[in-house]
């Protein structure tokens, strides 16, 4: 509701209530109005399709408008690839080393022991020459360290054929299973994501404005579509400030549309808890008298929605409220 509207409705309760006298002490003013939604955007992408037109009126979840996704689902399925990884590699520790695994790995050391038991007859072999002073000391540093990384590729087998033979330990599979949930949470993150592409409406209501056309690229946050939430709108009136104490929520009322004969039965719904302008401790006695409070009042029409803006004429009933 802007500050101009708000000020019009304050100065037709002012007004009525000084003309009407005794005559309707408890009439107060306003008009229909529904709360305004502002349906914002959660990426920069460009709009691609707007399926509903101004003034048209909407179901909950009924899609509104599209953005551009092809980003947001290749970062789906990226997430969803990365998972699958994840998965895998979990399957695989849970089912253990497979036997060609094993196999292999013999083989391996059975390789190793062979080349260090050649190492180790060389190195004798290489020890007795240069004793006999046949070979050069270089000739024997170097057989020896052929034996030692003999040794050590030795010990390097042995330990990866046991590693496989003693199986996957409970810290590698609780370090995969958290990996998963890591890829699990970024999978749905990345769903999350692609679904707010795809705006829809929060509740039942009018599509009051769009702000953007097909095309036009908004800013994270940019409103794009402003709703007017609500199957009727209620009516916007102004409590004089002596009749403030006697109204409150559930408080009945009648109330007069203008271009209807009939009059419909309303409720108070809510009641502002502060005047419409300046403190009351900052007027006079007289001054007091002026201030109004906004409050709204939900009405039964029959199922039939009223359009926002006709001014009405609400008769409030002291000492009628209920929840």
């Amino acid at each position: 509701m802007t500050r101009a509207a708000q000020l019009a409705g304050i100065l037709s309760a002012v007004l009525l209530a000084g003309c009407a006298g005794d005559s309707k002490p408890n009439s107060v003013v306003g008009e229909l109005a529904s709360d305004r939604i502002e349906l914002s955007a959660e990426t920069a992408e460009p709009i691609v399709e707007i399926l509903v037109a101004e003034g048209e009126a909407v179901a909950k979840g009924q899609l509104l408008l599209r953005q551009d996704s092809a980003r947001a689902q290749a970062r789906l399925a990226e997430a969803e690839a990365a998972l699958g990884q994840s998965e895998a590699r979990l399957d695989e520790l849970v089912r253990g080393p497979r036997r060609e695994q094993i196999s292999a790995a013999r083989a391996s050391l059975a390789g190793a022991a062979d080349e260090l038991k050649f190492r180790q007859t060389d190195y004798a072999r290489v020890q007795e020459i240069h004793a006999r002073e046949l070979a050069s000391p270089d000739v024997l540093d170097r057989a020896k360290a052929a034996l030692d990384a003999a040794e050590a590729n030795s010990r390097v087998r042995r330990a990866q054929l046991q590693e496989l033979l003693s199986g996957t330990t409970i810290e590698e599979l609780a370090q995969a299973e958290q990996a998963v949930k890591q890829a699990e949470a970024r999978r749905n993150l990345a769903r999350v994501d692609l679904e707010r592409h795809d705006t829809v409406a929060p509740t039942d209501g009018i599509l009051d404005s769009r702000l953007f056309e097909v095309g036009e690229r908004p800013a994270p946050g940019q409103a794009m579509l402003v709703m007017l939430s609500g199957t009727q709108p209620y009516a916007r009136v102004y409590i004089p400030e002596a009749l403030r104490v006697h109204v409150g929520p559930g408080t009945e009322t009648t109330v007069s549309v203008d271009g209807l004969e009939d009059l419909l039965p309303g409720k108070v719904r809510w009641v502002a808890s502060e005047a419409a302008f300046t403190p009351y401790f900052a007027l006079t006695e007289r001054d007091r008298g002026r201030l109004t409070y906004e409050a709204k009042i939900d009405l039964d029409t029959g199922g039939r929605r009223l359009p926002d803006g006709v001014p009405v004429e609400a008769e409030l009933q002291i000492g009628t409220a209920t929840r």
